[in-house]
């Protein structure tokens, strides 16, 4: 990879050029919360960001959309009105989340709808330092190699530059389109401040779970008791599906009018959360227990997954944290089945 800096003065006015590839979206926020928003007024990036109430994942996957529409004679899929775009400030573990997205949807059995999207937006990751909630460090999951085209990272609070990253053909292009931003003689100090801020935001790390074995742990724990008391606060409301990163579930329903034989195909975000998830035909339901749909998401995330790709669906960013209203989340999960802490010992928020 290919480095570069950037005056952090210089940012929104390279962000604004970054408008001739496509529409631009960042940070903002919202009430005490932040989102992805698109950028028509730079003034209200906040880089201060630490989680957004929904992840990236809402761009590349998004939460409602059709996929084609049909008549008797012919079907037109809608791939046409996807628009390359930019996403500014996407934090390391977000985009380990992406990358899992991309196993999913683009290797085995590649979907069109993904790959059209993947393909034309552009990832610009940003630097972060981690608050109570983060967990990104215990996932390996704080710092990023691959899955970006642009990675801005601080050099020290006393710093005046990003050290940006160029990580695809498709940043060094981004970077080219004003090219005269950017200072490509990276001096030994630069190195130095990099590292020692790495190394000081490694530190600030306040919350670590222990994932060591979770596969062997979670299949032991198949039977326990854990599950029950888990499924008896959990309110099914699927919200830990829609704010995670990784959770790719989806369902398809065919919207149509039989008078004129008219239609299109619907598809949006599903949880195996909802009671409904696994019911099938003759009313049949795999999974109609609370208890045995959290053990099933909290499978995918510490088990399945890691059995599967060496590494868990769980990216560390903490939104499982901050959204449970019931605090059932992957730390007091994880330690529940370690037995280091009850899932009684907190009561419930509501």
């Amino acid at each position: 990879m290919k480095a570069l800096k950037l005056k952090k003065r210089y940012l929104t006015e390279y962000l604004d050029s970054l408008r001739k590839y496509g529409e631009v979206f960042g940070p903002v926020r919202k009430g005490d919360k932040y989102i992805y928003d698109r950028l028509d007024d730079l003034s209200s990036l906040d880089l201060k960001m630490l989680r957004t109430i929904v992840p990236v994942k809402k761009f590349l996957y998004p939460p409602r959309f059709n996929t084609f529409s049909f008549d008797e004679k012919s079907y037109n899929a809608e791939l046409e009105n996807i628009k390359p775009r930019v996403i500014f400030g996407v934090h390391p573990c977000e985009i380990h989340g992406i990358m899992i997205l991309d196993k999913l949807f683009t290797e085995r059995l590649p979907d069109p709808y993904y790959t059209e999207r993947r393909s034309k937006t552009a990832i610009l990751g940003l630097s972060c330092v981690p608050d109570d909630k983060c967990f990104a460090k215990s996932t390996n999951t704080h710092f990023v190699e691959a899955g970006f085209d642009l990675a801005f990272n601080d050099l020290g609070e006393s710093g005046e530059d990003y050290l940006v990253w160029i990580g695809s053909s498709l940043g060094d292009d981004l970077v080219r389109l004003r090219l005269d931003l950017f200072d490509e003689n990276i001096r030994q100090q630069d190195l130095d401040n990099y590292i020692k801020w790495r190394r000081w935001r490694d530190s600030q790390y306040k919350l670590a779970i222990d994932l060591t074995g979770m596969p062997d742990i979670m299949e032991l724990s198949h039977e326990s008791p854990v599950w029950q008391e888990l499924g008896e606060k959990c309110l099914s409301c699927g919200a830990c599906s829609m704010v995670c990163p990784t959770c790719p579930c989806y369902n398809i329903v065919d919207r149509m009018n039989p008078a004129v034989f008219q239609g299109f195909r619907e598809r949006y975000w599903d949880s195996c959360m909802f009671k409904e998830f696994a019911l099938v035909a003759g009313g049949h339901n795999f999974r109609e227990k609370r208890a045995a749909r959290v053990r099933l998401w909290y499978t995918h995330k510490l088990k399945a997954f890691i059995t599967e790709f060496g590494r868990p669906a769980c990216v560390g960013c903490g939104r499982c944290i901050d959204t449970c209203v019931v605090d059932i989340n992957v730390k007091t999960v994880a330690s529940a089945l370690r037995g280091t802490e009850s899932t009684q010992t907190k009561k419930s928020k509501v």
